[in-house]
């Protein structure tokens, strides 16, 4: 319990925490947010760390710091990239690998699926994904499950990177230090993290109600 009371204190109060670091590491704050977005991109067991919420209010930070807003773009686009590429490459290479006939994860059967959806949707699901939490972490390994087409892929993968860092970064940059705003950042923070899981809760919801 002590741990995730941390973990969102941490997350709610992102701005105090996250201005801290880059005042007491200087530029070495763009490793730590690099190191961040990888973990949470590409290990398929770090779907925790802060993701839509870091962008934000990162955006923010540096626009009340003289720190370059594009470098730090940059970097997490980086990160996304790195972190998409090394979790599609697990789930290609190692997926298959603990492939059991019958077995309950992970069946020839589900596996066929995974590759026909991947053929037909992958593109979709690669940029829809990367604007929702947990989503982000897992779909990258699916794809590669999938045996999605690499080239496809990266297509893929580079334009939700853009577009994720793209919209996030720069409203963070342009309306974070707005009054209002940073007078209640904590509520926004909650705010940015719910609109994040509402297609995920969307979706469970709708599958729910149809009987799936």
């Amino acid at each position: 319990m002590d741990i995730l009371a941390s973990l969102f204190d941490f997350v709610v109060h992102l701005d105090a925490h996250l201005g801290e670091l880059a005042r007491a590491y200087g530029t070495w704050v763009y490793a730590i947010i690099f190191l961040i977005v990888f973990c949470e991109t590409g290990l398929v067991v770090a779907p925790f760390l802060p993701g839509d919420s870091l962008l934000f209010v990162a955006g923010g930070v540096w626009a009340a710091s003289d720190m370059n807003v594009h470098a730090l773009a940059a970097v997490i686009i980086c990160a996304a990239f790195f972190g998409d590429n090394v979790n599609y490459s697990v789930g290609r290479f190692i997926g298959p690998r603990v492939l059991r006939e019958g077995g309950r994860l992970l069946n020839q059967a589900a596996l066929e699926r995974t590759q026909l959806f991947y053929a037909r949707h992958g593109g979709k699901a690669v940029i829809l994904a990367r604007f929702m939490p947990f989503a982000r972490t897992f779909a990258p390994f699916v794809a590669g499950v999938g045996r999605m087409n690499y080239p496809r892929y990266i297509t893929f993968s580079v334009l939700a990177s853009l577009l994720w860092v793209g919209s996030l970064v720069y409203a963070g940059y342009y309306f974070g230090n707005v009054p209002a705003v940073k007078k209640h950042f904590s509520l926004l923070i909650l705010g940015v993290i719910a609109l994040s899981f509402a297609p995920l809760i969307y979706g469970v919801a709708r599958r729910r109600l149809r009987g799936d």
